[in-house]
C-alpha cells in the first residue's frame, strides 16, 4: 500500500498525468465494475455462471455486441432498448453503473489510490449487489457473503485500517447477534426474525468494518428500515407483519459507516452529551 501511495505521489507531483484524468479513469473503472455487478445481480439468484456465456439480452437471448455494452453510453444511445428485439432495458442497469462509478470516486477521494480503496471497492460492490438481489428475490447469495467474509478478514489483516482483531470481533459479534435474534424470534414469536443471508451478511460487514462500524451499520439500518416501514404502512396500507428485506438497509448503512462513520459517531456523541 505504501508503495502504491508513493507512486501516486510521484505521478501527481511530477505532473506526469493530470489529476482530473486519473479520477476520470477511476470513474470509468467504477462504471465497468457496475456493469459486472449487473451480471451478478441477474445471474446469481438463478444459479448461473457470472463468466459464461457472454452478456445477452434477457428478452431475446441475443448476445450483446461489445459496442452495445459500454456502461451508461450504450444505454443512452440505444434509448434504453435492445438493438435486436427492441425490448426495454431495465433502468437499474445504468443506475447501478452510475452508483458504482460515483462510489469509486468517493473511495479514492477518501483513501487515495491505494489497496485500501480497492478492498473497499470490492466491499461496496457486494453491498450494491445485495441491495438489488434482496429487493427482487428476498435472498442474499452465499457466493457474495462467504467470499466477502474471506476477503474481509484477509484485507483487514493486511491493507485495511480495521486490523484482524477488530475484523474477527466484528464478524463474530455481528453474526452472533443476528443469530441470537433469529433464535429468539423462533422461540418467542414463532416466526423467522432474521434470515440466514442477513446473518452471514452482517458477519461480512463486521469483517470489513470492524465491530464499532458494524454496530453503527445496524443502528443506521434499523432507523432507516423503521422509517421506510412506517411510510409503507401509511401510504400503501401494508400491515406490520408484511416482511421487508433487511439487506438493502444493511448495505446502505454499511456504506455510510464506511465513508462517514467517524463523522456520524462524533455527531451523535456530541449531541448526546452536550449540556
Amino acid at each position: 500500500m505504501a508503495l502504491i501511495d508513493q507512486i501516486y505521489g510521484i505521478v501527481l507531483g511530477s505532473h506526469m498525468i493530470p489529476e482530473w484524468l486519473l479520477f476520470g479513469a477511476v470513474f470509468m473503472f467504477g462504471l465497468l465494475m457496475g456493469s459486472f455487478i449487473n451480471v451478478c445481480i441477474y445471474r446469481l439468484p438463478r444459479e448461473e455462471s457470472v463468466v459464461f456465456p457472454a452478456s445477452h439480452c434477457p428478452s431475446c437471448n441475443q448476445t450483446i455486441r461489445p459496442y452495445d455494452n459500454v456502461p451508461l453510453l450504450s444505454y443512452l444511445l440505444l434509448r434504453g432498448r435492445c438493438r435486436s428485439c427492441r425490448g426495454v432495458i431495465p433502468w437499474r442497469y445504468p443506475l447501478i453503473e452510475l452508483l458504482h462509478g460515483l462510489g469509486a470516486l468517493f473511495l479514492v477521494g477518501k483513501f487515495g489510490f491505494s489497496l485500501t480503496a480497492a478492498a473497499y471497492g470490492f466491499f461496496m460492490a457486494a453491498c450494491v449487489a445485495v441491495i438489488f438481489i434482496d429487493l427482487a428475490h428476498q435472498i442474499i447469495p452465499d457466493e457474495i457473503t462467504l467470499l466477502g467474509i474471506g476477503v474481509g478478514i484477509v484485507a483487514s489483516a493486511t491493507v485495511l485500517p480495521t486490523g484482524w482483531v477488530d475484523a474477527i470481533t466484528g464478524l463474530l459479534l455481528g453474526g452472533g447477534l443476528f443469530y441470537l435474534i433469529a433464535m429468539l424470534s423462533e422461540i418467542v414469536l414463532k416466526k423467522e426474525g432474521m434470515g440466514g443471508g442477513d446473518i452471514k451478511f452482517i458477519a461480512m460487514i463486521g469483517a470489513f468494518l470492524g465491530w464499532q462500524n458494524m454496530l453503527l451499520t445496524i443502528l443506521l439500518a434499523s432507523l432507516s428500515g423503521s422509517v421506510v416501514g412506517l411510510i409503507r404502512m401509511r401510504l400503501k396500507g401494508y400491515s406490520r407483519s408484511e416482511p421487508i428485506p433487511f439487506g438493502p438497509f444493511l448495505s446502505v448503512g454499511a456504506c455510510f459507516a464506511l465513508l462517514w462513520g467517524e463523522t456520524i459517531s462524533n455527531w451523535y456523541v456530541n449531541m448526546a452529551y452536550s449540556p
